[in-house]
């Protein structure tokens, strides 16, 4: 962390708790984008195969009805698959990919740009996410709901204890010298 950035994990009054935080945040974005890393790569594979008869096989597989709602969604997709805009998928994806890695890395080093990026791509989820609680109301989706605006509100949280911190003037200060 540079000297002039100053860490608001150190003025906590739990800085052991904030730092763990901090860090379990890190890796569950560096776990999204390993997630991601292995997606594309699995749908990358699933080019070179007829996707149609792999979706028939999964459906017959778990015996799903072949008239049923998630069999027509999954043939739908198989479908949709093999005409696919690859470059552009692989563009997003990489962009994805990246943007964990970089606010994973960030976050463990506690930089303030991450906790920015967190909290802002954090933040666009949770008006989809209440959306989709509304419209299918569970009690994973409340959970993947309640779980995302506790992760934005602790990163808000750190941000406005760091901007407290450089209005006192500890900003020039090693994290070490706060009280």
């Amino acid at each position: 962390m540079s000297q002039n950035e100053p860490s608001p994990i150190a003025s906590s009054p739990h800085p052991v708790a904030a730092r763990r935080t901090l860090r379990a945040i890190a890796v569950f974005e560096a776990i999204k984008g390993f997630a991601a890393l292995i997606a594309i790569i699995g749908v990358v594979d699933l080019m070179h195969h007829d996707v149609r008869h792999l979706a028939e096989a999964l459906i017959g597989r778990f015996r799903l009805s072949p008239d049923g709602r998630y069999s027509s969604i999954i043939l739908h997709y198989a479908d949709m698959l093999p005409g696919a805009n690859v470059q552009a998928l692989m563009w997003l994806a990489a962009g994805y990919i990246l943007l964990r890695f970089m606010e994973a890395y960030g976050l463990w080093r506690d930089k303030a740009w991450a906790e920015w990026l967190g909290a802002l791509s954090g933040g666009l989820y949770v008006p989809l996410e209440i959306h989709h609680f509304m419209q299918r109301a569970s009690l994973v989706n409340g959970l993947v709901l309640l779980a995302n605006v506790i992760v934005v509100a602790f990163l808000a949280m750190q941000l406005r204890r760091r901007h407290r911190l450089v209005q006192r003037g500890f900003g020039a200060r090693r994290p070490s010298d706060l009280p």
